[in-house]
C-alpha cells in the first residue's frame, strides 16, 4: 500500500513540475513576442517547413478518414432508410472532431518529432549556450518562430484536412454507394454551420499551442548526449497525443458552452 502511494504521489509530483516548466516556457514566450523583435526569416522558414510540407500527409489522413467513414455511416444508416443523412453526418464529425484532432496526430508526429529532436541536438551539443554567449535570447530564436508558425499554419491544415475529408466522402457515397447527390449536399449544407467551422478553428489553434509547446519543452531539456536526443521526439510524440486527445474532450464540452445549438 505505501508503495502504491508513494507511486501515484511521485507521478503527481512529476505531472506539476512538468505543467510548471510548460508554464515557464509559455510566460517567456509571450514575454519575448512583446519585447523582442519577430525574426521573419526563421517564421518564413517554420511556415514551409511545418506548414507547407505537412499537406501531403494531411491530405491523405483527410481524404481517407472522409472515404471511410462516409463509407461506414452509409451501411449503417442504409439499414434504416437514411441514406440522405450520410452528408450531414460526415460533415459534422469532420469538423468538430475527426478533422481537429487527426490533424493535430499527424502533427505531433511530424513536427513535434522534429522540432524536440533539433532542439535537444542543440541542446547537447552546446548551440544554446552559444547562442547565449553571443546575445541572442533561445527563446527569440529558437521557440518563438516555431509557435508562430504552428498557430499559423495549423488551422490551415485541418480546414484542408477537412475539406478533402468532405470532398472525399461525398465521391465515396454518391459515385460509389449511390446516394442522391442532391439530398447529400441539401443535408450537408442545412446541418453545417458556421459554429462547427469555428470549434474546428479554434481546436486546431489549442492543438497547435499544446504540440509546439510540448515539443519545445522537451528538447529544451533534453540531456545524456545521443540517448537523451533519441527519448526526446519520442516523449515529445506521447505526450503531446495524450494531451491533444484528453483536452479534446474537455475543449468539446466547453465549446458546445460557449457555441450552443442554434448559433452561428
Amino acid at each position: 500500500m505505501h508503495a502504491i502511494s508513494h507511486a501515484i504521489g511521485s507521478g503527481v509530483i512529476r505531472l506539476l513540475r512538468y505543467m510548471g516548466q510548460l508554464a515557464f516556457l509559455v510566460k517567456d514566450t509571450v514575454v519575448s513576442l512583446r519585447v523582442a523583435p519577430l525574426r521573419w526569416g526563421l517564421l518564413m522558414q517554420q511556415l514551409a517547413e511545418i506548414g507547407f510540407r505537412s499537406q501531403l500527409v494531411v491530405v491523405v489522413t483527410g481524404a481517407f478518414t472522409g472515404a471511410v467513414f462516409s463509407a461506414q455511416t452509409y451501411f449503417q444508416f442504409h439499414r434504416l432508410g437514411m441514406d440522405s443523412a450520410v452528408g450531414a453526418v460526415v460533415a459534422v464529425s469532420l469538423f468538430r472532431e475527426l478533422g481537429p484532432v487527426l490533424t493535430a496526430l499527424m502533427l505531433s508526429g511530424r513536427v513535434g518529432a522534429s522540432i524536440a529532436a533539433e532542439i535537444g541536438t542543440m541542446k547537447v551539443t552546446e548551440q544554446i549556450e552559444a547562442l547565449r554567449s553571443l546575445g541572442v535570447h533561445p527563446i527569440d530564436f529558437l521557440i518563438v518562430p516555431r509557435i508562430l508558425a504552428l498557430i499559423i499554419s495549423t488551422p490551415l491544415l485541418v480546414a484542408e484536412c477537412i475539406g478533402l475529408g468532405i470532398g472525399a466522402g461525398f465521391l465515396v457515397a454518391t459515385k460509389v454507394l449511390g446516394v442522391s447527390r442532391a439530398y447529400y449536399m441539401t443535408n450537408m449544407l442545412t446541418f453545417t454551420t458556421g459554429r462547427d467551422i469555428k470549434m474546428a478553428l479554434i481546436k486546431g489553434t489549442v492543438f497547435a499551442c499544446l504540440i509546439g509547446f510540448i515539443a519545445c519543452e522537451e528538447g529544451l531539456k533534453t540531456a545524456n548526449g545521443a540517448a537523451g536526443v533519441g527519448r526526446a521526439p519520442t516523449q515529445a510524440v506521447v505526450i503531446a497525443s495524450l494531451v491533444i486527445l484528453i483536452s479534446n474532450f474537455f475543449l468539446s464540452l466547453l465549446l458546445n458552452i460557449f457555441f450552443p445549438a442554434g448559433t452561428y
